[in-house]
């Protein structure tokens, strides 16, 4: 028995629309094709390259800072458009209206112009200079200045290797980002996601926030599902059907080596970390149905949760690591729940609609995201839990898996676009959207990544 859905048995489990795959009543109805997966490390992952994503943005937030970046200098013509870079991760955020300055060269030594920025309506302006150093590396230097008050804001210098180029410049936008904000950008860190491409071709993949730089990260002719990144951004667990069932692995996301960490009778599927990273909750089909288990990240025995007559499946850890969020059809169609890890009785969230599914809580516990079947439409919602408002964020047909970034500003998820499933992401207001989209794959099952020391 599958863990998990309470949809029709699909024809084959790869037709099961993404987001309600945790769901299937009943066993496989189609062979899985047996294959072994090949797994990449970081470093490897520079020859393993994919096909960019295309982004486009829409909406502005409520209120935008008009930021000026200049051109950087670059007298020995860097590989990355450093200020380009910039200028669209300020842009793709919706928080501020972003000048080039007419295409004006301006250094980190400046000097600052400030009754001329002010003149163009500027309340802030970067410049910054790129040059090549010993050991083939770069040196990346920029400085931010406050237009209004006249001040300097400090800036950074970074030397790096040519393939961190774009992690430089993801950097500066984080900087900027802090500074006019006063919250901690994610312009620098990463997303992990499934790509299909074919009947019988599945990838994990690692890619940049803006989806930039994509690498195979593993490929498998099997489904690969629910990936998510443990807590210090160092390893990821999924799921693969590479054995004919559904186990849990996890993968070192620098080496690439992996192990089975949840391989036991019947299906092993839905991983979540707890916030510390010591532990995992899975859900396992071990009495017949599916239900939640606790059980060391590193493997070990299993401690089952909660025992319902049930299906209980997609469990996330609340932030303090202290309970956590999951969905179950105890009440009769799929809704999200609450479940303190030891014990006590389990709290209803969702109420709004018959079908609630895939919960994720921001950061800082104060938002859930779900997705909520609405007619025959699968859309993006979201609950405030200081004022218990709904709000929806996507009236897509056909979203899911939501994320938070790590500020807790942006939700990421998976949807239904023209050419097949893209990946979007959403402003916590819902103003500001980007859709990220592969040319001939389907993107799917997207997890953002922590914030880590080099990142």
């Amino acid at each position: 028995m599958l863990a998990s859905v309470w949809l029709k048995q699909p024809s084959s489990f790869t037709d099961i629309p993404m987001q309600r795959r945790h769901f299937v009543l009943g066993s496989l109805s189609a062979p899985l094709v047996r294959g072994a997966a090949s797994f990449v490390g970081l470093a490897a992952l520079a020859n393993s390259a994919q096909a960019q994503f295309k982004v486009d943005v829409s909406g502005i937030g409520a209120t935008q800072i008009p930021v000026g970046i200049g051109a950087f200098r670059d007298p020995n013509h860097c590989p990355q458009p450093i200020a380009d870079i910039v200028r669209a991760d300020l842009t793709r955020s919706g928080l501020f209206a972003v000048s080039n300055l007419g295409g004006e060269t301006l250094t980190e030594q400046g000097p600052p112009n400030y009754a001329a920025w002010r003149s163009q309506n500027l309340e802030a302006v970067a410049g910054g200079s790129v040059a090549q150093v010993a050991g083939g590396r770069w040196q990346v230097q920029f400085r931010l200045w406050d237009a209004v008050k006249q001040a300097d804001l400090g800036g950074l210098a970074l030397t790096v290797m040519p393939g961190d180029l774009r992690l430089a410049a993801h950097k500066i936008s984080d900087y900027i980002y802090q500074k006019l904000t006063g919250q901690r950008g994610v312009f620098a860190t990463r997303i992990t996601y499934i790509t299909k491409a074919g009947q019988h071709n599945f990838s994990l993949n690692i890619a940049d926030s803006d989806g930039a730089n994509p690498q195979f990260a593993l490929r498998s002719r099997e489904p690969l599902l629910s990936p998510v990144w443990s807590p210090n951004g160092q390893e990821l667990a999924y799921v693969s059907f590479e054995t004919g069932k559904p186990v849990v692995f996890m993968q070192d996301v620098r080496s690439g080596a992996r192990r089975a960490v949840a391989n036991f009778k019947g299906s092993n599927s839905a991983p979540a970390f707890s916030p510390d990273g010591g532990t995992l909750a899975v859900v396992l089909t071990l009495t017949g149905r599916s239900q939640i288990y606790l059980m060391p990240s590193k493997g070990g025995t299993p401690r089952q949760l909660m025992r319902s007559y049930s299906i209980d499946t997609e469990p996330t850890f609340s932030p303090d690591g202290q309970s956590l969020y999951f969905v179950s059809d105890r009440d009769g169609g799929p809704q999200v729940y609450k479940v303190g890890l030891n014990g006590g009785s389990v709290q209803r969230i969702t109420y709004s609609g018959g079908y609630n599914v895939s919960p994720a809580i921001s950061p800082d516990g104060k938002t859930l995201a779900y997705i909520s079947q609405q007619g025959n439409s699968y859309q993006l919602w979201s609950i405030n839990f200081a004022t218990n408002a709904t709000q929806l964020l996507d009236d897509g047909s056909d979203c899911g898996h939501p994320s938070f970034a790590p500020n807790g500003q942006i939700v990421l998820y998976s949807a239904g676009g023209r050419g097949g499933e893209v990946l979007k992401t959403v402003s916590i207001d819902g103003r500001v959207r980007s859709t990220l989209s592969q040319a001939g794959v389907q993107v799917r099952e997207p997890s953002w990544g922590p914030w880590t020391p080099d990142r």
